[in-house]
């Protein structure tokens, strides 16, 4: 499994939505033990030496899930909208490419089914730009 990154303030972030979640009866409880393991494991960069092609919260992601390619942009639970392709990092996708970089290619269990999942580019959302 490749190694996942994520910085200090995403993880604070996320953690913190994890001990609220615990706390009440959440729609993604099922996926925050997962994201709290993930967690566990990451490597915490400081932002402004997080490699470029890492997902992070409110990167845009090309993902290819079994054959079939997919933008998304992973967001807060709060900020999750299915029409826009905005996915909660607390959905099973969303747990499984957070931290991760291009390029790397993995299985991963989602809703119970396996799934190839390639990470094939990364967007920032501070260098976004408008089309």
């Amino acid at each position: 499994m490749p190694r996942v990154y994520i910085t200090e303030h995403d993880k604070n972030k996320l953690l913190n939505l994890i001990n609220d979640i615990k706390q009440k009866e959440i729609d993604g409880k099922s996926y925050v033990k997962r994201l709290e393991d993930e967690l566990k494991v990451s490597q915490t960069v400081d932002a402004n030496d997080l490699p470029s092609d890492v997902v992070i919260m409110n990167s845009t992601v090309l993902l290819d899930m079994n054959g079939e390619e997919e933008q998304v942009t992973l967001v807060y639970p709060d900020e999750a909208d299915v029409i826009k392709n905005k996915i909660s990092v607390l959905s099973p996708i969303g747990t499984a490419i957070l931290g991760f970089r291009i390029g790397d290619d993995y299985e991963w269990d989602i809703n119970g089914m396996p799934t190839h999942i390639q990470i094939k580019n990364v967007v920032h959302a501070s260098v976004q730009t408008k089309s």
